[in-house]
């Protein structure tokens, strides 16, 4: 009887190490406020252990390294120091139940084996060919930095001449469409307005795809000079009327366009897509804590990151040199980063000095400490050309409210009485119809840009260039 109970209890082990596999891949979808981000993770076990990769499908990001994978039955424990997050789940028969964790934020992960399918991508909006107007790939010089600069000019049917907008993208590198998860909203503009009459220029931000140049180098200053040399190029062409050359500008790009407006005539009009009127510092606050909100952060860790990151933008502020800054900086880093250890809202094999030194260099990037210095209201005072300011109601990176009062207020001291500001409803940063707003679902929804802002662009422009 014992010899049974003992040979029946060694079969239960292995039945239970059967059942308590974890190799292989594990598939699972974060819910961000109604959005699914897909989340994959492939685990292997070898001579050292186990190991594993982590895939972000949604984000087109794969095979990011996890760097601990620990399973000790029924628990399983994965960190990833890149992103500074942490996967614990307990598996229970064939499903992982856990918990993703980054910044601070808890989020309910559960992984089976069984893939999780996407459906196609759907761009309902993109143009196919043929299109109804030309449309032509053209190169013009910004002689001040020396660089050449590539894009593509859409002209609507006929002799012409005809109005035109040269678009400026938001920030980081930018291609000619302003392509972003899947989306290119200034391929979609540009067909609109052509559709229209009016000629629209896009073209790649310096230093990306054919254009020449330093991006990591430039700063909104430098964008300006991009955008005017495109402007100078436009009066080149015959299309062209020259007395109805505007610039539209997205996020950054709403801040370029005042800028370049106030250096040359030759600025007609300036639309602003989700353009800033506060300064750099007191924007990036203000978007990080209504981001962090919606993405479900604790009050606690969103006042504490504040704090932080107030100090950080007072460094960037100052009149220190860059050396004294990054003494500052990294001194701030290092107490941030402490504090979230103790914490516990970074894994603890998160690389200290690495994510220090990174986080650092950023912030003293040429661009971010500008971005960070400028405050696009004297500017927007001596904007003396029309222009439109939309803004969409759910938008968490550039917030409507304080923005769109803040650009009608400067505009109204300098005295420009030929502005339109419009807060469209239900629209996020990219103007698309939206249920959060939060970057996490722009790449989740079919619409590129919503017909609502559009038309409002089309109508202002027509009317200002007296085509309507």
């Amino acid at each position: 009887m014992k010899k049974l109970v003992l040979w029946m209890l060694a079969m239960v082990a292995i039945l239970t190490t059967g059942a308590q596999e974890i190799t292989g891949s594990w598939y699972g979808a974060l819910d961000l406020n109604g959005t699914k981000l897909r989340i994959t993770f492939h685990i292997e076990k070898g001579d050292a252990g186990y190991s594993s990769k982590m895939d972000s499908p949604d984000q087109n990001a794969f095979g990011i390294p996890v760097d601990s994978t620990l399973f000790a039955t029924p628990t399983l424990t994965l960190k990833m120091k890149a992103l500074m997050a942490e996967y614990t789940g307990k598996l229970e028969g064939e499903t992982l139940k856990g918990t993703f964790r980054q910044m601070g934020m808890n989020m309910p992960l559960d992984l089976k084996r069984t893939p999780l399918e996407k459906a196609a991508v759907v761009r309902p909006q993109e143009p196919k060919a043929p299109y109804p107007y030309k449309v032509e790939d053209v190169k013009f010089r910004n002689e001040k930095d020396q660089i050449t600069l590539a894009g593509t000019l859409t002209l609507p049917e006929g002799n012409g001449p005809f109005a035109a907008v040269v678009m400026i993208s938001g920030s980081g590198a930018q291609n000619r469409d302003e392509e972003i998860m899947g989306h290119k909203p200034f391929w979609i503009i540009a067909d609109h307005l052509t559709r229209a009459g009016i000629a629209v220029l896009r073209f790649d931000d310096r230093g990306t795809a054919e254009s020449e140049g330093n991006h990591a180098q430039a700063t909104s200053a430098d964008f300006a000079t991009d955008a005017l040399a495109a402007v100078t190029y436009l009066k080149t062409r015959k299309e062209i009327e020259p007395k109805y050359i505007g610039l539209a500008g997205h996020s950054e790009g709403g801040v370029i366009a005042p800028m370049a407006a106030v250096r040359s005539d030759d600025v007609k009009f300036i639309v602003l897509l989700a353009g800033t009127g506060i300064p750099g510092d007191e924007l990036l606050m203000l978007q990080a804590e209504l981001i962090s909100r919606a993405s479900g952060m604790s009050d606690e860790n969103v006042k504490q990151a504040m704090a932080f990151n107030r100090r950080l933008y007072d460094v960037v502020r100052s009149d220190a040199s860059n050396d004294e800054k990054l003494a500052s900086a990294r001194s701030i880093l290092e107490e941030a980063v402490d504090h979230s250890f103790k914490a516990g809202t970074l894994p603890p094999e998160t690389p200290r000095e690495q994510f220090i030194n990174a986080q650092a260099m950023q912030l003293l990037s040429p661009w971010m400490q500008y971005f960070i210095r400028h405050d696009p209201a004297p500017v927007l005072e001596k904007v003396k050309v029309p222009v439109l300011a939309l803004n969409g109601e759910k938008d968490l990176q550039v917030p409507p409210k304080e923005n769109l009062s803040a650009i009608k207020a400067a505009l109204e001291r300098g005295g420009n009485k030929q502005f339109t500001i419009v807060e469209l409803p239900s629209l996020n940063h990219l103007f698309q119809e939206c249920e959060t707003g939060l970057p996490a679902e722009y790449g989740m929804i079919e619409q590129t840009f919503a017909p609502a802002a559009l038309d409002q662009m089309v109508q202002w422009i027509l009317k200002i260039t007296h085509q309507k």
